[in-house]
């Protein structure tokens, strides 16, 4: 009887590493696909580079539980989406002026996404959009460089940030 409450107990921890590993297959092999434009020949080599890189990708980031809404990814696009267009704009407008009247900064802000994984997402987030550039990720602090610190850079990185908390199910 305690054998089956032990395995119970570890259930739910095998099926999220399983669900990973299925998922990072997924994801390796479908770039894989697209790195070699599907051609057929390449699946031998690709069978083990799939392994290889799952194998991999689970020792460098092991699977944890992480609560992931799936229906938040598409409020999150929508999100990214028009950021990018609005933050691209704003650049091209200060490129195009005359004289460019630019003031570039370094900010360091305390994030208040407590998920590491959280926390990364939301640096390559921000350096995805245009005019600003994560450099350091340390603990809780972000560095990002932007063109021009009259901006309203912390005010934008907060929605993203909350985007992000969405997206995992995380309440700031």
């Amino acid at each position: 009887m305690r054998a089956r409450k032990i395995r119970a107990a570890g259930a739910p921890q095998h099926r999220n590493r399983v669900r990973s590993i299925a998922l990072r297959t997924v994801l390796m092999s479908a770039l894989w696909w697209v790195l070699t434009g599907g051609a057929a020949a390449t699946w031998g080599l690709g069978v083990a580079s799939v392994a290889s890189a799952v194998a991999a990708s689970l020792v460098l980031l092991p699977p944890r539980a992480r609560s992931f809404s799936l229906s938040g990814l598409p409020g999150f696009l929508a999100f990214f989406l028009l950021q990018s267009v609005k933050a691209g704009v704003q650049v091209a407008a200060m490129a195009l002026r005359p004289r460019p009247d630019l003031r570039p900064a370094v900010l360091e802000i305390r994030l208040q996404l407590p998920d590491q994984g959280a926390r990364i997402l939301l640096a390559c987030t921000m350096t995805l959009l245009p005019g600003t550039l994560s450099f350091g990720l340390d603990g809780d602090r972000l560095l990002l460089h932007v063109l021009d610190r009259r901006m309203p850079n912390e005010q934008e990185l907060r929605k993203a940030e909350a985007r992000i908390a969405r997206l995992f199910r995380i309440v700031l």
